[in-house]
């Protein structure tokens, strides 16, 4: 177990009607003002904005809204957001929805704790980002992690590039989880939720640290769970059983501590994003349509830390490491098709590629060769591409 720190200040409430609560979260953080942000029509017409907004009033706070997010959530937005704030004089940031309104809510109250510098600069590691302001979070979509997590993504629609920032800035001040708020969600979404809970510790898990045992174990619990209740849950939205065990791993999975005392590796999630970054397609779906290729890919890296994977997730028999290594990956491949999801580039919507579009996406992952992604094996652009290449086979 290699030194770390560990910080995770978020307050969790779980439960039914948790969101009756909200107002006097928000008022307890010393809100006065609050921007209210959600994503699409849904939040409207299911009445949750309508709770929220009417707990906010009986806590007698005043708020404004902002709507319309849509996946891989755009800097654009964020700009909107920082207005509002400062021409409102809003100083608490309420997000409603799932990952891509919590991170635009993230990156709201930066930009409008930091007006002196334009907030591209801190996702591009250009400016150092020393304050914020508090968020807080009403989770509708068990999948990004966002409500406990360190990390926020953006997509800079006018560059054509997706960053990430990770500060503990970041980490909202509480998040409120009613797995009845995701009743409505549509199967596939379901589906891309339960795929990007099991890779955040997927990418914690095959890191080349081996001698971390309390958080290995934790690790394959969290992945136990969500393989057994992840089908159910895509399969009906409404059993609260299912979809409270995913909800609540969801949050787990992305707040650190299923990787503490390792490297994280998360080279998958580098590939992922080079393809929503080019075809917007949906996180889950780019990291499930990459995954298998990866794992083959650098297995032999270590062969005995897929192997126990094989063996503890998977409960495979298979003796020999290398046997058990591929029949653990290829149970997970199965997994992912069995609730639909990609597990090839072909079966995206931007369809098989050809040469030249597997080295692009390379080198938007390598940042046009200048960085390598990965701590389980460390990737280069060639090596980037060498996975592009067998994720692009049939």
């Amino acid at each position: 177990m290699e030194q770390f720190k560990y910080y995770a200040p978020t307050k969790i409430l779980f439960g039914k009607n948790t969101e009756a609560e909200v107002g006097k979260l928000c008022k307890t953080q010393g809100a006065s003002k609050v921007l209210v942000h959600f994503g699409g029509s849904s939040a409207k017409k299911s009445g949750l904005l309508d709770r929220v907004c009417g707990a906010l009033q009986e806590a007698g706070l005043h708020y404004v809204t902002l709507g319309g997010v849509v996946p891989n959530p755009r800097l654009s937005k964020v700009y909107e957001g920082i207005e509002i704030c400062r021409r409102e004089k809003v100083d608490f940031i309420l997000a409603v929805g799932g990952g891509s309104v919590i991170d635009t809510c993230k990156a709201i109250a930066h930009g409008a704790a930091n007006p002196e510098t334009d907030l591209w600069e801190f996702w591009k590691k250009r400016a150092v980002l020393t304050r914020s302001m508090p968020v807080g979070v009403v989770l509708t979509i068990p999948a990004a992690g966002s409500e406990m997590s360190d990390s926020a993504v953006l997509t800079n629609a006018e560059s054509g590039e997706k960053r990430g920032l990770n500060t503990d800035l970041n980490r909202p001040v509480f998040a409120i989880l009613d797995p009845v708020l995701a009743a409505t969600l549509p199967n596939h979404q379901v589906a891309c939720g339960v795929s990007d809970i099991l890779m955040h510790t997927l990418d914690r898990y095959f890191n080349p640290v081996t001698d971390n045992a309390l958080t290995d174990e934790l690790a394959e619990a969290l992945l136990r769970v969500v393989l057994e209740y992840g089908p159910a849950a895509v399969r009906d939205a409404h059993d609260e059983t299912a979809m409270s065990e995913i909800m609540w791993a969801g949050s787990l999975s992305h707040n650190g501590l299923t990787g503490l005392g390792g490297r994280k590796d998360f080279a998958t999630h580098q590939l992922g994003h080079a393809l929503s970054e080019k075809f917007d397609v949906y996180h889950g779906d780019s990291l499930t349509a990459v995954w298998s290729s990866w794992a083959r890919s650098v297995m032999d890296a270590d062969p005995a830390r897929f192997a126990r994977f094989a063996r503890n997730v998977w409960h495979v028999e298979e003796a020999d490491d290398t046997a058990a290594a591929l029949a653990g990956i290829a149970k997970q491949e199965a997994f992912f098709q069995s609730i639909g999801m990609p597990v090839r580039l072909g079966e995206l919507s931007c369809g098989k590629q050809d040469e030249a579009g597997l080295a692009d996406l390379a080198s938007r992952c390598s940042y046009g060769k200048t960085r390598t992604i990965g701590t389980f094996r460390v990737l280069d652009y060639e090596k980037i591409l060498a996975i592009y290449r067998r994720a692009n086979e049939a």
